[in-house]
């Protein structure tokens, strides 16, 4: 029954990432700048998370043990990526860093099988590279162009897209060792403190008083299911498979988003978006349920 549920978690996560998508331009910049939208993301997130270890979990963690690993979880999944990525998107086009992010499961892939010194199967980088080929032409087809004077932005996304799959590789280490609710509250309380820097002098600059109760509550959408719940269901999902698997369903973020724009009138579902849809189901399929099995057989033959 895990597995299910796995890819459950992780269909909920690309959902909810896909609804954010849609809202994100409604609340930055003209009411928040990203700076000072991140310090409340990840400082709201933390509260939460201190909230439900007092409330449920009260596990102890060792710091001695896994306090560097917890530093570098926090900065690659937490601070890092969150800033290198509005960084990058206040320079780029929307365009271009949608598409660069669709590359996170490629790093992924690269840097987990360096990690464990394992060579990924040929399903497993065909079903990727399937998937991130639809997903780039669905995202962008020939409206995207790098370079010129989007090349710093896209340098931006890149590292974080890079940031962020070496935080999938690293935190499965955490949350096979402690409940997810643990690993989250100390990377988040880090993540605080790693951006209040950045983020606070913005924060102060701020007209909250000025801000509609509709961008009010797209704002506490992120921070409760954007921030809270996602990154709650992808640690459930990563202690009980691959981070590769966690990455892949990156992919399936523009074809939900593309629904969803779809569905409330704001774009048209032509065929060809069908196709590159069919394209990155076909990738995900190779990854889930060829790559992955392979991948254990190969696994358990070497061991």
């Amino acid at each position: 029954m895990k597995q299910p549920l796995v890819h459950l978690a992780l269909f909920a996560v690309a959902l909810i990432y896909a609804i954010f998508f849609s809202w994100a331009r409604d609340i930055m910049p003209r009411y928040l700048r990203p700076e000072g939208f991140i310090v409340i993301r990840i400082g709201a997130a933390a509260v939460m998370y201190w909230l439900a270890h007092s409330l449920l979990i009260r596990q102890p963690f060792n710091f001695r043990q896994d306090g560097r690993l917890l530093f570098f979880c926090a900065l690659t999944g937490v601070a890092a990526n969150m800033l290198m990525f509005f960084k990058g998107m206040s320079i780029t086009t929307p365009i271009n860093g949608s598409v660069l992010m669709l590359f996170t499961p490629v790093f992924v892939v690269v840097i987990d099988h360096l990690k464990r010194r394992k060579w990924p199967n040929m399903a497993l980088s065909t079903g990727i590279l399937v998937a991130c080929f639809g997903a780039v032409l669905l995202m962008g087809g020939e409206g995207f162009q790098f370079g010129g004077a989007t090349v710093v932005g896209d340098i931006w996304v890149t590292l974080n897209a890079i940031s962020y799959a070496i935080y999938l590789v690293l935190v499965k280490g955490l949350v096979s060792r402690y409940h997810a609710v643990t690993v989250n509250k100390w990377t988040f309380t880090l993540g605080t403190l790693f951006v209040l820097p950045f983020g606070l002098p913005q924060l102060a600059e701020t007209n909250f008083q000025v801000i509609p109760w509709d961008v009010w509550l797209k704002i506490a959408y992120v921070l409760v299911f954007t921030t809270f719940i996602t990154y709650q269901l992808n640690a459930y999902a990563i202690k009980r498979a691959s981070a590769s698997l966690a990455g892949t369903y990156i992919y399936l973020q523009p074809v939900l988003a593309s629904l969803i724009a779809s569905l409330s009138g704001r774009d048209a579902l032509t065929g060809a978006k069908v196709l590159f849809i069919l394209l990155i189901f076909t990738g995900v399929y190779l990854v889930v349920f060829q790559g992955n099995t392979a991948q254990k057989q190969k696994d358990e033959r070497t061991s």
